[in-house]
C-alpha cells in the first residue's frame, strides 16, 4: 500500500515535469512574423555609398599614391630616417638600390587596402630565397613576401604572398621575371586592450587576380627565426624591403579602411 502512495506521486512528479517543459517549448516557439510581399520593404536607401573615379592609371580617387614614379616622396630609409636612397628608373619604375637598406612611408597606417605591382630582377641570379627577394611590410612587422618564385622552389610558407612562415599560399601565380607581377592586399590590423592582443588581424591577398591568401589570422609578427611576437602597437608605415636584389616597383597606392 505504501509503495502504491509512492508510485502515484512520482506520476504526479513527471506529468508536472513535462507539463513544464511543454510550457517552455510554447514559450520559445517565435511569433509568427508579417509575410512580406512589397519588394519595398527591404530597400534599404541611405547611406548611399560614395561613388570614387579612377585615374588613367586606374588608381582609385579616395587612394593615397605611394608612388606614380616620379619621385619618393612618400618614403624614407628606415634605417635613419633620411631621404630613401632607391633608384627612380626613366620609365617611371623604382628599382631597390642593393646595400641602401628598406624604405617605408612617411605615413602610419591601421587597416588597409594596398595595391602595388614588382618585377623580379631583369637578369636571374640565384636561387630559392636569393632569387627576386623583397617583402612588403604592414605596420613594419607582418611580412608579405615578394620572392620570384616562377620555376623556383623553396619552402613553402615563404615563397611569394606568403605570409612570412605563417601561411602557405593557395596556389601559386608568378608569372616569369620578364612580366610584372600584381598584388591586392587587404590588411586588417590587429586590436590590443590592456597590453594584450583582444583580436587578431588578418590578410586576404590577391595576386595576379588569384586569390591566394583568403582571411587568414596573423599570427603575430613574421619571424625570420622563432616564433611570432604580439607586443601592442598602434598604427604604422608599409615598409618595402632591401634583401640585395633589384627587384622592380611601380604603381604603388593606398585605400584606409574605416
Amino acid at each position: 500500500m505504501l509503495y502504491a502512495c509512492d508510485t502515484k506521486q512520482k506520476e504526479t512528479t513527471t506529468i508536472a515535469e513535462e507539463s513544464e517543459v511543454e510550457k517552455e517549448e510554447i514559450e520559445e516557439t517565435p511569433t509568427p512574423t508579417k509575410e512580406i510581399t512589397d519588394p519595398k520593404e527591404t530597400e534599404v536607401w541611405d547611406p548611399e555609398p560614395k561613388a570614387i573615379s579612377f585615374d588613367s592609371m586606374n588608381v582609385p580617387s579616395d587612394a593615397i599614391v605611394l608612388f606614380n614614379g616620379t619621385d619618393l616622396e612618400q618614403w624614407i630609409a628606415t634605417k635613419d630616417s633620411t631621404q630613401a636612397g632607391w633608384t627612380i628608373n626613366p620609365d617611371k619604375t623604382m628599382t631597390v638600390k642593393p646595400g641602401t637598406g628598406d624604405i617605408q612611408t612617411k605615413r602610419n597606417f591601421g587597416s588597409v587596402q594596398l595595391h602595388l605591382e614588382w618585377k623580379a630582377p631583369d637578369v636571374l641570379v640565384g636561387d630559392g630565397q636569393g632569387r627576386g627577394n623583397s617583402g612588403v611590410f604592414f605596420q613594419n612587422r607582418y611580412e608579405v613576401q615578394i620572392l620570384d618564385s616562377y620555376q623556383n622552389r623553396t619552402y613553402a610558407n615563404g615563397q611569394a604572398t606568403a605570409i612570412y612562415k605563417q601561411h602557405i599560399p593557395l596556389a601559386n601565380a608568378t608569372k616569369p621575371n620578364d612580366q610584372w607581377q600584381t598584388y591586392d592586399i587587404i590588411f586588417h590590423q590587429p586590436e590590443f586592450e590592456n597590453g594584450k592582443k583582444k583580436t587578431s588581424g588578418s590578410f586576404t591577398v590577391i595576386h595576379n587576380g588569384v586569390l591566394v591568401q583568403d582571411h587568414v589570422e596573423i599570427l603575430g609578427t613574421t619571424e625570420y627565426i622563432g616564433p611570432p611576437k604580439n607586443i601592442p602597437h598602434g598604427k604604422g608605415p608599409i615598409k618595402l624591403q632591401d634583401h640585395s636584389n633589384p627587384v622592380h616597383y611601380r604603381n604603388i597606392w593606398i585605400r584606409e579602411l574605416k
